[in-house]
């Protein structure tokens, strides 16, 4: 019951962050939106910093999940075309409805992180089936150094996500393709 609870708060503030920032993040908020009574969120995370360890310890279960997911959609990437098909249909996901909502928690989270070592390392991208995805592709097309290309290349296209989420829009095309091209250049 106690892990139920937190994650239904842990969600409840993913909520309230990404609707009202990081300063409309309370533990009263977090209440209101959980509907639940006030003085819940605090019995189970006890200070603002435990309240966003659970957060973004929720964030990036979801995260890793929808990653898992995805990859396991995709057919074994072959072609330039299939990867950059594979990191539209990402960054799309990550601009429209609920992955939205958490990319805009995510980012929020990435800016205190750079105050708190905690939340950093929590931050810190994860092996997953889509990051493995990419690198078996960089490898297998000859990329030099697939380690740093990968990060590189990962980097770049949240960064494209970052920019489409403040100015709207999608991530295009020829920016994916461009990218991967880059990644791939001897």
């Amino acid at each position: 019951m106690a892990s139920d609870r937190r994650t239904l708060l842990a969600d409840a503030a993913l909520d309230v962050l990404a609707d009202e920032g990081i300063r409309g993040l309370t533990h009263r908020a977090v209440d209101r939106r959980a509907g639940l009574p006030s003085g819940t969120t605090s019995a189970y995370y006890r200070t603002r910093a435990a309240l966003l360890t659970g957060l973004v310890t929720r964030l990036v279960q979801r995260d890793q999940a929808e990653l898992h997911t995805m990859a396991e959609e995709l057919p074994p990437l072959r072609t330039v075309d299939e990867l950059v098909d594979g990191m539209a249909r990402l960054a799309h996901a990550r601009l429209t409805g609920e992955g939205r909502r958490r990319s805009l928690a995510r980012y929020a989270c990435t800016v205190e992180s750079v105050r708190d070592p905690e939340l950093r390392e929590l931050l810190v991208p994860r092996e997953n089936a889509g990051r493995e995805a990419v690198r078996l592709f960089l490898s297998t097309h000859g990329a030099p150094d697939v380690e740093t290309r990968t990060h590189t290349l990962l980097t770049c296209v949240d960064g494209l996500v970052f920019d489409r989420l403040v100015s709207g829009g999608d991530v295009s095309r020829e920016a994916l393709e461009g990218l991967v091209t880059a990644a791939l250049r001897p």
